[in-house]
């Protein structure tokens, strides 16, 4: 069983995008006009339990096969992953012919799994992961070429080239059906970038609280930025709120805005 939710304003086929989010536990489609930014399309489906790679790859085809606005040519199409095998290298330290060695210290790969790196734009960072190669592969037959990165790239970008405070610190959290990105920067700054796996609240708070002590920021000051899958009021909101005191939703400025959706929960996939 899944939940999924669709808007569809798609007359045309010229200037066009395409941008998919997916996760295992998940994946929305984002149709946009190239030129006027208007939202033209788009569809949310969550799963009800994580999915498998082939299981993900099975749904996707199912849902583009199916829906005429994903079946049409694109300007652009591009494609974001999400999931934990993931972590940022300095570009100074970064070699590409060892990028499977900086996984190996927090994730579990395979000798066959495939590595792939971005560069984030403006900074001197490379995110490594491990993309759903199955549906990359998928996606190039059926759309020629796209481009693809990991959603910490995404967030990385907006973050670390946002306005922010001098000596203060900025810290975004983007949570995942069960994971999040913690994002922590200092005057443009990157000083800690992680996800970490939840089941519980109390999961998810014990994580935050950590990050807060290892880099001596203060629960009762420090600003905490939210963007993703919570809500004021929700379990995760409500017990963040009970040890930190400021708490902002990400305003998403520069993001199309979806139907009938907050900005912050489509934080990623908006940002075009």
């Amino acid at each position: 069983m899944t939940l999924s939710k669709q808007n569809n304003n798609t007359g045309q086929t010229a200037h066009q995008s395409l941008s998919v989010q997916l996760a295992l536990t998940g994946h929305s489609f984002l149709i946009t006009h190239t030129q006027t930014k208007e939202v033209l399309f788009f569809s949310e489906t969550i799963f009800d339990q994580a999915t498998t790679p082939e299981e993900l790859l099975s749904d996707l085809s199912q849902k583009i096969n199916q829906t005429p606005a994903l079946t049409q040519n694109f300007d652009h199409v591009e494609l974001i992953h999400c999931n934990d095998v993931v972590t940022s290298v300095p570009k100074s330290l970064f070699d590409p012919k060892k990028a499977a060695e900086y996984l190996k210290f927090n994730s579990k790969i395979l000798a066959t799994d495939f590595i792939a790196f971005d560069q984030v734009q403006t900074q001197d960072i490379i995110t490594v992961y491990a993309p759903y190669i199955n549906v990359n592969n998928f996606f190039f037959d059926t759309y020629g070429a796209f481009s693809y990165f990991h959603a910490t790239t995404k967030l990385l970008d907006i973050i670390l080239n946002s306005p922010s405070e001098p000596e203060v610190a900025k810290i975004h959290v983007h949570v995942f059906k069960d994971s999040f990105t913690c994002i922590v920067s200092k005057d443009n700054k990157l000083q800690l970038c992680n996800t970490y796996t939840y089941k519980t609240p109390e999961d998810f708070i014990y994580y935050i609280l950590f990050c807060y002590e290892q880099l001596g920021l203060k629960t009762e000051t420090d600003t905490i930025t939210l963007s993703g899958a919570i809500e004021k009021g929700d379990s995760l909101y409500a017990l963040l709120f009970t040890y930190v005191r400021h708490i902002n939703f990400e305003p998403n400025i520069k993001g199309v805005q979806i139907k009938d959706i907050p900005k912050h929960q489509q934080f990623i996939i908006s940002n075009r």
